[in-house]
């Protein structure tokens, strides 16, 4: 019974090792058998499932997620974009870009500067006129400028408009660099224009509209569109998009060549790109024009790779959206460039979609 009883107790290794000895002694063969310490048992080990990081704050004019909250007043840069004035400074960090035509044919930037910025170089800064007085306040940027038309100046002083003008209120908040030429050589930064701002008592409260943003954006169902062109007046400024997957970035070229930004090499892209037809005329014989962005027209919505046709709105105080049936469309997470233009001869001709 006290043999029985420590059967009972002995391993199931130990047991299955005996049963095989004594079948092995009655074949009078030898047969091998590991010892038990030398089986490995198996180890369940736990798993560690990491989440994603979140974040709690977002960028307003990007909806991009960040690590505090901002609420900075945005930046409103005129940026030269002249031939000589290219490759520019600074663009790769503006969240909001708006190509429109100023005189001769050429295009002019308002880069919108709020995330982003810091003390990176951004220019060429170039003159201001009322259109894009118009657009940049409608982000509540201060305006900075190097000059303006008669009548942005009459503008700007009438109204007491905030803004900083390398010619008449700079401060040392501007530079002249030395590897070009003059008026294609003028620098700042977001830190210096802050600087300045804050040396001028500006206000410091954000009250820009922003848009709306989900990941789907608006283009589920629209023509595919993985490059497209736009056509300004002059053969030298045209444009192309071409639509990474990776990045789920239209990048930009410039007459066919990858546009990057001068101070720190990097690509020039964003998440959408709005293309408004408006009206423009010519208003003396410098070329000055006035845009009409009171009207609204017809628009173009580019994202993940694809279009959906539209039409653009801006009511007084606010920015520029795009609009289908008289519904906003939400954005996509990311920067965001708007190119306003000609409606003559027509909107469509200022397109061309190679895909």
């Amino acid at each position: 019974m006290k043999q029985l009883k420590w059967n009972k107790t002995t391993s199931a290794a130990s047991l299955l090792i005996l049963a095989l000895s004594l079948v092995a002694c009655q074949n009078k063969e030898m047969v091998q058998i590991p010892k038990p310490e030398s089986v490995p048992t198996p180890i369940q080990e736990e798993q560690e499932t990491e989440e994603p990081a979140t974040s709690l704050y977002t960028a307003p004019l990007t909806g991009l997620p960040v690590d505090e909250a901002i609420t900075r007043r945005p930046l409103a840069v005129m940026i030269n974009n002249a031939p000589a004035a290219r490759p520019q400074s600074g663009l790769s960090a503006a969240d909001i870009i708006i190509e429109v035509l100023a005189e001769g044919g050429i295009t002019r930037f308002i880069a919108i500067f709020q995330s982003e910025g810091g003390a990176d170089t951004v220019g060429p800064v170039r003159s201001i006129r009322p259109y894009l007085i118009e657009l940049g306040e409608s982000y509540d940027g201060v305006l900075v400028h190097a000059g303006g038309s008669p009548d942005a100046y009459s503008i700007l002083q009438k109204q007491q408009k905030q803004h900083m003008d390398e010619i008449s209120n700079s401060g040392p908040y501007f530079w002249r660099s030395s590897d070009r030429k003059a008026p294609h050589n003028l620098y700042t930064s977001a830190d210096k224009l802050r600087e300045g701002a804050d040396t001028k008592g500006y206000s410091h409260d954000f009250k820009s509209p922003i848009y709306t943003y989900n990941e789907e954006g608006a283009t589920s169902a629209g023509e595919l569109a993985k490059q497209f062109d736009i056509h300004y007046l002059l053969e030298s400024y045209r444009v192309t998009y071409d639509y990474d997957e990776v990045s789920g970035r239209y990048m930009r070229l410039v007459n066919g060549k990858a546009d990057q930004d001068l101070d720190n090499g990097n690509p020039i892209g964003a998440a959408n790109i709005i293309v408004a037809g408006a009206d423009h005329k010519v208003l003396d014989n410098v070329g000055r024009l006035s845009v009409n962005l009171e009207q609204g027209g017809e628009a173009m919505l580019f994202q993940k790779g694809k279009m959906v046709r539209g039409q653009w709105i801006k009511k007084t105080g606010d920015i520029i959206r795009f609009v289908q049936n008289g519904s906003e469309v939400a954005l996509v997470p990311g920067k965001t460039f708007i190119s306003i233009v000609p409606n003559q001869p027509d909107f469509a001709g200022h397109i061309e979609i190679e895909n």
